[in-house]
This record gives C-alpha cells, sequence and structure tokens, in this order.
C-alpha cells in the first residue's frame, strides 16, 4: 500500500497546484498535527492523525478526533518531532506500507528541515528508508541504502544531486552529466548540480546511505 503524510510546513511551499490536485494523489492520508487539520479542509479524510495539535483551537481538534479512524491526540513526543512521531505510528499501523510520500516538510525553519532529512538515520525509521520520499514546490527526495538502482527523471525538474548522509564506499555514476567511478567518501557531502542526460539515471554503492535529490529553480 502507498500513503501520504503531510506535515505542517508552509502552504507556499507545497508542490503547485497541490491543494487543486490533491484527490488524484494515491494512496491514503495521513496528518501530523496542523497537517491533518489543513487534510479535512481541503476534503480528505485522513486514516491516521497524530499530534499534539497545539496550534490547532479546540474545534479544530474535536473534528480530527470524529472524522479519522484512529486519531492520537497529544501523545507522548518528548523525543521526536511531528513527522517521526506520524511515521512511528505509521510502522506500528501499517507495517506493510511500500510507499511513504511526506508534503510539508520542508520550509522555513531549517532545523525543522534538517530533521525531517536526517531522521532517516535513526535505526527505528531504517525500514522506510527506501520507502520513503519528501515533496516539495522545488524538490523531490529519496534515500537509498546499498545497492543498484535506476532513476526516472522527474517532469520539470532539472538538477540532480547525490548527497551521502553517512560514510559511502564505491559510489558509481554511471549514466549522468557529470560520472563518478567507485568513490568512497568519508563524511557527508553534497554532490550537486548533476544533471540527466536521457530519462533515467543509473547509480550504485557499496555501503552507507545516500539522498538523491531532483529539484528545479
Amino acid at each position: 500500500m502507498e500513503l501520504n503524510l503531510l506535515v505542517g510546513g508552509p502552504v507556499s511551499d507545497l508542490p503547485v497546484d497541490f491543494i487543486s490536485k490533491i484527490q488524484a494523489i494515491p494512496g491514503d492520508w495521513v496528518g501530523a498535527d496542523r497537517g491533518a487539520v489543513r487534510l479535512l479542509k481541503w476534503g480528505i479524510k485522513p486514516v491516521l492523525a497524530v499530534g499534539d495539535f497545539d496550534s490547532a483551537n479546540e474545534t479544530e481538534v474535536a473534528a480530527v478526533a470524529q472524522a479519522c479512524p484512529k486519531a492520537v491526540i497529544n501523545p507522548d513526543k518528548v523525543d521526536v518531532t511531528d513527522t517521526e512521531l506520524a511515521l512511528r505510528y505509521i510502522l506500528k499501523e501499517y507495517p506493510q506500507v511500500r510507499k511513504v510520500r511526506i508534503f510539508g516538510a520542508t520550509g522555513a525553519r531549517l532545523d525543522q528541515f534538517l530533521a525531517n532529512l536526517f531522521f532517516v538515520l535513526k535505526p527505528e525509521f531504517a525500514p522506510l528508508i527506501n520507502k520513503v520520499e519528501i515533496i516539495d514546490k522545488w524538490n523531490q527526495i529519496q534515500f537509498y541504502t546499498a545497492g543498484e538502482y535506476e532513476l526516472e527523471k522527474m517532469a520539470q525538474m532539472q538538477y540532480l544531486a547525490f548527497i551521502p548522509l553517512t560514510a559511502v564506499q564505491e559510489l558509481t555514476l554511471k549514466d549522468q552529466k557529470y560520472t563518478l567511478e567507485r568513490q568512497d567518501f568519508a563524511y557527508p557531502i553534497s554532490l550537486s548540480s548533476n544533471e540527466f542526460v536521457g530519462q533515467t539515471s543509473h547509480f550504485s554503492f557499496k555501503k552507507g546511505v545516500i539522498c538523491v535529490v531532483q529539484s528545479r529553480d
């Protein structure tokens, strides 16, 4: 199954025409905190809503509790962000999930964006590394463990970046504008401003975790 997770980032950073096209996005929806309130406002009933809802009023919280089949209001979230809390419940309630698209996880505060980027390195979220993607108006972000992969170029995206989040061994970029052959990286680094040559791109590496970003200006 596929799930979509809306968290509470700025609406202005959501993909172009997101609200008008939200009904066409495949998969059920999960709302994290303010994201659950917005989903109801836009005509989507989340299958799961999680958060302390400190930014919502009593009427909005009551609406979420009534509309959602499973609503976890005011949970203990001392050690996690709203995004991480929602993903924790997704793993618990939907262990068979094969894709999770996350919207509203970028923009505004840099510390919150970095938390949403690096959560994949926490051991509890290891089962989601290859299943999660973060999408906003300018970027599509995916995560990969060691292996061989083929990427498809997204419409309107111009640039391609490979970002080792950990030490990485033998990174090979086979058919991009700028190629690499079995390059090791001992620390996180952003190999940015690469580009597709055709409609697909192939890469591989032996060890570590890599973030791949397709982006546009």
